[in-house]
């Protein structure tokens, strides 16, 4: 994904499109998320187990698109006020390389790093 972190119509785009994906993926692992069976009689217990860890692998996993869809409101937010691509930590301008990195990027590398 290459863009100019400068080009707010470019911007704009990668991150509806990244947040249009994301929303694809939680739609379709509804089904992983869904409640384990503990009916014994239907599934052996290994096969329970299994369910069970598949169920809170999907769960983690969609806890992080979740916060990932958050980050990519808040990109949009400060897009519109006009301050997208400043750290929201110390006001300085955030790397280019790292905003095509990371298009929902809060902090410059300096901030990130301390």
């Amino acid at each position: 994904m290459t863009f100019d972190p400068d080009d707010d119509d470019a911007v704009r785009r990668v991150l509806i499109e990244r947040r249009e994906e994301i929303e694809t993926l939680v739609a379709g692992s509804k089904e992983a998320r869904d409640a384990v069976e503990l009916d014994q009689s239907r599934v052996g217990r290994l096969s329970r187990m299994d369910a069970i860890q598949d169920q809170a692998m999907a769960l983690e996993t969609d806890r992080r698109r979740g916060l990932e869809l958050q980050r990519i409101g808040s990109a949009l937010k400060r897009l519109d006020a006009g301050e997208y691509g400043t750290c929201v930590r110390c006001g300085e301008e955030i790397e280019p390389p790292r905003l095509i990195s990371d298009p929902a990027s809060t902090i410059c590398i300096d901030c990130a790093e301390s």
